[in-house]
């Protein structure tokens, strides 16, 4: 069953026209010329209660504007979003009830406050029934461990105990869906496998619908089956992790040490990609060459001493996506006009 509903959602920004140099900036207090920056176009997808999908693209490709706006916190200016048969952004108070979320700039925790008070005042926010909000405390702070910290004021939380707090205040209501922007943004490798586990464990057990952007492709692979992958406000791609990596990536690269430098060595089927003298990196296709193949044909003419392989990434395919597409990778999106270059003038 569907949980979440976007059709041709559309966001869009208008903003005063600024110009350069001192006229400039006087003409710019005397204009009314605007701007509009197209955030989100025509996004269409569907999300089914349980899910773990993620959401990637690269900066201001679309991902945040979209959350926002299945939060209900902006309102799109086309299109249609539906969280569980509301509009988010016209039942603002029913949809936070069922909602989580979890904003890594962003925090929900009184900064002078112990963490133990921002939990109690969200019981009273949320009116969480007394003996269902100790158990889910208790749940949060055996699995997230948090007893260390959390009569703690959260001005003194490392950045990791913060996040682990953010999580569970975001939990303490039973949301049937979880919205999570960069969660794991600045954590170090042992805080973001924590998480990682913590966040497959409530998807898995509790069936808590997760909606994951981040530009953490390690997050995704780990937690989410399911991956949209946006640039410049359009889907792009919409299906399986496994699947999209087989279908784009097909190639390995395969890293031999040889007992001496044998000098540059070409192989059929194969390119030197990375030449470090008695180490060289070949890149191969896999469905076209097998690495024994390869093995074998080097082995035969030089002593090998040792032999790895290094997968293709996600972050290797997501970049192929990209480029099969037609499309940079440029961060920003230069401002549109209503008109194709006209600014908009009121």
């Amino acid at each position: 069953m569907a949980i979440i509903e976007a059709r041709v959602l559309t966001k869009e920004f208008r903003q005063h026209r600024r110009f350069p140099g001192f006229f400039g900036a006087v003409r710019t207090l005397l204009t009314r010329e605007y701007v509009l920056r197209r955030a989100v176009k025509e996004v269409s997808f569907t999300i089914d209660q349980g899910e773990a999908v993620g959401y990637v693209g690269p900066n201001g490709a679309g991902k945040s504007t979209t959350v926002k706006m299945l939060t209900g916190i902006l309102v799109p200016t086309s299109g249609e979003a539906k969280v569980m048969g509301r509009l988010p952004h016209r039942s603002r108070r029913e949809n936070a009830r069922r909602i989580g979320v979890v904003f890594g700039q962003r925090s929900q925790l009184w900064w002078d406050l112990p963490v133990i008070d921002s939990f109690d005042l969200h019981r009273y926010v949320y009116n969480i029934p007394a003996d269902r909000y100790r158990s889910n405390l208790a749940e949060c702070e055996e699995l997230l461990r948090m007893r260390d910290f959390i009569d703690f004021p959260v001005r003194q939380l490392s950045l990791g105990q913060r996040m682990r707090a953010e999580l569970a205040l975001a939990l303490l209501h039973d949301p049937d869906i979880l919205f999570l922007d960069e969660p794991t943004i600045g954590l170090d490798v042992t805080a973001k496998d924590r998480i990682r586990e913590f966040l497959k464990m409530i998807n898995r057990e509790r069936r808590v619908t997760i909606i994951l952007a981040s530009h953490d492709l390690k997050d995704i692979e780990e937690i989410c089956p399911r991956i949209l992958v946006i640039n410049r406000g359009t889907i792009v791609y919409d299906g399986e992790v496994t699947a999209l990596k087989e279908k784009l990536g097909t190639q390995s690269t395969i890293v031999v040490d040889f007992a001496h430098d044998p000098g540059e060595i070409q192989l059929a089927g194969a390119d030197l990609v990375l030449d470090e003298g008695v180490r060289k990196h070949y890149r191969f296709d896999r469905s076209a060459i097998s690495a024994v193949k390869l093995l074998a044909s080097l082995a035969e003419r030089h002593p090998v001493r040792d032999v790895s392989f290094q997968e293709t990434t996600i972050e290797d395919v997501i970049r192929k996506i990209y480029e099969a597409s037609g499309q940079e990778l440029a961060e920003v999106e230069e401002l549109d006009t209503w008109s194709r270059g006209r600014a908009v003038t009121r």
